[in-house]
């Protein structure tokens, strides 16, 4: 019989999982302005243990009334800090020491698998119908994507976002040394 994991077991899963993340990752927000965006994007980036929320131009805030309905109170868990421009949100997040990784279907661009991603890194999401702008594009170290085998070419840009955000913990986890199953958890 399966035993879905509750209340403490699922804790101690978790808290498994956190142990074993050595990277710290982040969030860039290019002008995404649909705050039930936002609001999911808050929650996924909660879920990972995003460090760090930069929102440039007309971002949403977390705290705007749609996006914290979306979020469901997830926003308590993050930092974020707004700036006037991808520019200076892009600088911000070199400042704070992390790898600024752009996600867009562009040229040249690799699969987000191919890239290298077990680092502190930041991740940036464009607007919802124009992507990440030209200057943020010139602002990041690498372009990533998600490849798509439908007929669809495109995702949600919170759906992108999620995805992201599990590509870098799993090349981390990947990397780290031993394995969150049965006796992890017996150990806790």
């Amino acid at each position: 019989m399966i035993h879905q994991l509750r209340g403490t077991e699922l804790k101690r899963l978790h808290r498994t999982w956190r142990r074993r993340s050595g990277s710290r990752l982040a969030l860039l927000l290019d002008d995404v302005g649909n705050p039930y965006n936002v609001g999911s994007i808050t929650r996924s980036a909660a879920a990972f243990g995003v460090d760090h929320l930069y929102l440039s131009g007309s971002s949403v805030s977390p705290r705007a009334p749609k996006a914290a309905k979306t979020a469901l109170g997830t926003d308590r868990y993050l930092q974020w800090s707004e700036h006037p421009t991808i520019e200076s949100a892009i600088q911000a997040a070199k400042d704070d020491g992390y790898r600024v990784v752009g996600i867009e279907l562009a040229d040249p661009a690799s699969p987000l698998a191919d890239l290298d991603l077990a680092t502190d890194v930041c991740l940036v999401l464009g607007h919802e119908e124009r992507g990440i702008s030209t200057a943020g594009l010139a602002g990041c170290d690498a372009i990533g994507y998600v490849p798509l085998i439908g007929r669809v070419g495109s995702l949600n840009v919170a759906t992108a976002a999620a995805i992201a955000c599990y590509e870098v913990r799993r090349q981390d986890w990947a990397g780290a040394s031993g394995s969150a199953d049965e006796e992890d958890l017996a150990d806790e």
